[in-house]
């Protein structure tokens, strides 16, 4: 399958949507664009430039328990 954008104007996208559903799902899957993706890849490109200059720490999942239970028992009281 390929995939393009398209950009309209918001009165037209029930036409756009009707000629669109005369295709099978076989033919043609609509799929919302994440309004935040702009946003959201900025943050990735951040922790991943982090990650790999290492400056990033990497706990295993039995470390981040740890410290969660540590965490969790300073408000128990």
């Amino acid at each position: 399958m390929e995939t393009i954008i398209l950009e309209f104007q918001p009165r037209i996208k029930a036409k756009i949507l009707e000629l669109l559903s005369s295709f099978s799902s076989d033919e043609l899957k609509i799929v919302q664009e994440d309004p935040n993706f702009d946003e959201n890849k900025e943050k990735l490109d951040i922790a991943y430039a982090k990650l790999k200059s290492g400056n990033e720490k990497l706990y295993t999942v039995e470390e981040a328990d740890a410290i969660l239970d540590k965490i969790f028992s300073e408000y128990d009281s």
